[in-house]
């Protein structure tokens, strides 16, 4: 699916690119790629929240990215902190 702020051609170009690299090459740049992600939200969740300690925020980062009914499975007596 290509993304709507990417030319077709620069969007096909980045297919080939990743077609290109070994296996063993793409599961790093897609650990990376969800490490970078994740950071992003962070920041996201401080900004909206400066108040929230580096725990908050993980566990406001949980609750994203599980939702609700398994953030409250996971960690039954934590607060339910806004992203």
């Amino acid at each position: 699916m290509k993304p709507e702020d990417t030319e077709t051609d620069a969007h096909r170009a980045q297919l080939r690119a990743y077609r290109a690299l070994a296996p063993s090459a793409r599961v790093a740049l897609a650990a990376q790629m969800s490490d970078d992600a994740r950071s992003t939200t962070r920041g996201g969740i401080r900004a909206r929240n400066p108040d929230y300690s580096a725990s908050e925020v993980e566990l406001a980062l949980r609750r994203l990215l599980l939702g609700d009914d398994l953030f409250r499975a996971a960690w039954p007596d934590r607060p339910l902190l806004t992203p």
